[in-house]
């Protein structure tokens, strides 16, 4: 009698420990973010930091904006981070998201052949540099993924009076692939393209490329973190995910961000709690 007691106790001692360890070996979270915070070298950077100071480690799904938020949308990601903030709101809107938080910002790019073939080095009208691209029908890389980045360049061709799905042609390549592959394919077939000015400072396979345009305000390009709704999804590790966004707002978090930088260059610009205005 006394043994079985024992085995029980036992048993029932290994299956608290198994439980205790399983959770000990499942602290981590998903978080779908936009290519750029990866290709840029961002989440190599702050990531280690944060498992240091918390233990929790984040497993990142590199998608263009839609793609992540479409993600969350289905719980198959704990946080969101991207940067496409009318997108994002709708998110929060629709209940798929908890609450909206700016992180940082940088801005948009827009890369060219040195030869500059539509002439638009050295202006800040992003708007007519994409009616001299058009007018000439200089090869264009577009994205086409429904990032963050594809909304904005579709945003500014609007902003320049012109609507591309129908005035585009064989100059105007629409690959569905993230901002490494169209930096990429802009560099092999010498053509213009929309990056993020930190996955641009991160590449190194730029050829004849360089910036062109740079400076108007309407390249603005601000980041956003969202906690994905546990109401809709159960499986949200909640409690995980807000200590990620509680870090990356936090001032730790945010001098973190600002002290990655490529050669000298600061990358983003941490503005949790700023009016990006």
């Amino acid at each position: 009698m006394l043994r079985r007691h024992f085995l029980a106790i036992a048993a029932t001692f290994l299956f608290i420990s198994a439980g205790v360890s399983a959770l000990a070996q499942d602290k981590s979270i998903v978080v779908a973010s936009t290519t750029s915070t990866q290709d840029s070298g961002l989440f190599e950077h702050i990531l280690p930091l944060f498992k240091e100071k918390t233990g929790i480690e984040v497993k990142v799904v590199a998608q263009g904006t839609g793609q992540a938020l479409d993600t969350g949308r289905r719980g198959d990601a704990d946080v969101v981070f991207v940067h496409a903030k009318a997108q994002e709101e709708e998110f929060v809107e629709e209940g798929y998201g908890v609450k909206r938080f700016d992180v940082m910002y940088n801005d948009f790019v827009l890369v060219g052949p040195k030869e500059d073939p539509a002439g638009v080095a050295g202006t800040d009208d992003i708007a007519a540099a994409f009616q001299a691209i058009r007018d000439k029908q200089t090869p264009f890389v577009s994205r086409g993924d429904k990032s963050g980045t594809h909304s904005a360049e579709l945003r500014l061709w609007k902003e320049a009076g012109i609507d591309i799905s129908a005035d585009k042609g064989p100059w105007y390549r629409e690959i569905g692939q993230g901002m490494g592959a169209a930096l990429n394919t802009a560099s092999s077939m010498n053509g213009y393209v929309l990056s993020d000015r930190g996955t641009w400072l991160s590449f190194k396979n730029r050829g004849d490329l360089e910036i062109v345009v740079e400076g108007d305000k309407r390249l603005f390009n601000q980041y956003g973190v969202i906690l994905v709704n546990p109401e809709k999804h159960p499986s949200v590790k909640a409690e995980l995910g807000q200590a990620f966004i509680d870090w990356l707002v936090s001032p730790e978090g945010q001098e973190a961000i600002a002290a990655y930088k490529v050669d000298g260059q600061q990358l983003f610009f941490p503005n949790a709690g700023q009016d990006p205005s």
